[in-house]
């Protein structure tokens, strides 16, 4: 299975490693650490030389509670860091929106990807992507980041998740946006309980039917937490598990804040699956 996304064909023979890079001040883990466009530059080439295979530059905290950003103030932060980081890098970037003019925007300062926690449902936002080359990751969401948290509720979390991802799928390729750029996310901590997420995680081979490569987010969310006991900034142990978990279940990106640690974590499963050279 290959990924095309903007100028890159990604083979998929091994999970790869999306870094994150939070160009905000109010991010869950690390926000307002790299608001500033040269920290944020700095931070994703740190992540590269880690090991990044893919650079996820978001401008808008999607945390639980987190209130929306001006179109304005989210381009100001993340077209500085896309435009630098694109004559500096050779590994696919990616933009974390759901707002279409931040798409195009992004696509056209150099943006390979695009990361949509609404799955291209704003007005606008298929036309965008189909008119581009750019890869998208359609990810689940029940609700608004401001509210998702407070009572979501499930009949069937696998069932509803999978369904709503086949949909989106299929208005993407309606859209004209070809299979090969197209990359599912079932949106662990996006309106979902701990026992939701827990319940993804280890049904992950059922969303992998769907035909498409799996973007996995997990680091340090709070379903970790609620596990561990541990507050955001020691959850890597954790993180680690939940990302071993993930590759060996089947997924092919994995969405991350430790980059070496998870790059060393995943060469032990790629060894164990007998995928070394």
């Amino acid at each position: 299975m290959q990924f095309h996304c903007g100028k890159h064909v990604l083979a998929l023979s091994r999970p790869l490693v999306m870094g994150i890079v939070n160009v905000t001040p109010d991010s869950f883990s690390d926000g307002g650490r790299y608001a500033a466009t040269e920290l944020a530059v700095a931070h994703a080439l740190q992540l590269v030389e880690e090991g990044a295979d893919i650079l996820d530059i978001g401008g808008e905290s999607t945390r639980p509670g987190a209130t929306p950003v001006a179109l304005e103030e989210e381009l100001s932060r993340v077209i500085p860091v896309i435009t630098a980081l694109a004559q500096r890098v050779s590994v696919p970037i990616s933009i974390d929106t759901y707002k279409p003019a931040v798409m195009q925007a992004a696509i056209a300062a150099g943006a390979d990807l695009v990361n949509d926690v609404r799955a291209l449902q704003e007005p606008g936002a298929l036309e965008i992507v189909a008119a581009s080359t750019a890869g998208v990751c359609l990810m689940h969401m029940q609700g608004t980041p401001a509210t998702m948290q407070q009572e979501p509720h499930y009949s069937d979390v696998l069932t509803e998740v999978a369904t709503f991802l086949q949909a989106r799928k299929a208005a993407a390729m309606a859209a004209g946006i070809p299979a090969a750029r197209i990359v599912l996310d079932p949106g662990f901590g996006f309106g979902k309980r701990s026992l939701h997420n827990l319940t993804l995680l280890q049904r992950l081979p059922q969303l992998g039917a769907l035909g498409q490569p799996l973007l996995i987010g997990l680091s340090r969310k709070s379903v970790l937490g609620q596990i561990t006991g541990n507050d955001v900034d020691a959850r890597l142990h954790a993180s680690l598990a939940a990302a071993v978990i993930a590759a060996m279940k089947g997924a092919s990106i994995l969405r991350v804040h430790d980059v070496k640690a998870t790059c060393d974590a995943l060469k032990v499963v790629a060894a164990v699956q007998g995928e070394l050279d």
